[in-house]
């Protein structure tokens, strides 16, 4: 099941980001703010099953442009469709708010993510070199959104 994060989740989404993002992480502090709703701008999501928090998606949404923040899923959920569901609705999220294209970086050395991401429609368009707190190189890539009445936004 996907949810909008609470309070209650906050430890939870804080040690999927260090298990999952390593250095990259959000402080526990940070995740506390965000899922508290204190951060403008930002939304938590969470993949929960069977009561337990697995995964979480964070996105900003501002005006046209969504940018996917994080997306993670523990270890031994991974590869049960957990990421796409949560992808899916930060996609809805986005459109519900407004946006009409949503944006996120990869790491460049991230074959297994850059795939999902082309699958689900994402294209590069753009590079940050030195982005990531390791030096390594992010992937800018993004995707269209279209309206719930099926137009497209131009």
């Amino acid at each position: 099941m996907i949810r909008t994060a609470t309070d209650d989740d906050a430890h939870a989404v804080a040690a999927l980001e260090r298990g999952n993002l390593g250095i990259d992480a959000w402080s526990e502090g940070l995740v506390i703010e965000a899922v508290g709703g204190r951060l403008p701008t930002i939304h938590v999501l969470v993949a929960e099953v069977d009561g337990e928090v697995v995964g979480h998606a964070v996105a900003s949404i501002v005006a046209d442009v969504a940018e996917l923040q994080r997306i993670s899923v523990d270890r031994p959920h991974r590869r049960t469709g957990l990421a796409t569901a949560l992808l899916a609705a930060v996609r809805d999220l986005a459109l519900d708010d407004g946006a009409d294209r949503l944006l996120l970086e990869v790491r460049e050395d991230n074959a297994g993510a850059i795939a999902f991401y082309e699958t689900e429609g994402f294209a590069e368009v753009g590079r940050r070199r030195h982005y990531y707190k390791d030096g390594a190189t992010a992937v800018v890539l993004s995707l269209g959104l279209g309206r719930r009445d099926g137009a497209v936004r131009g």
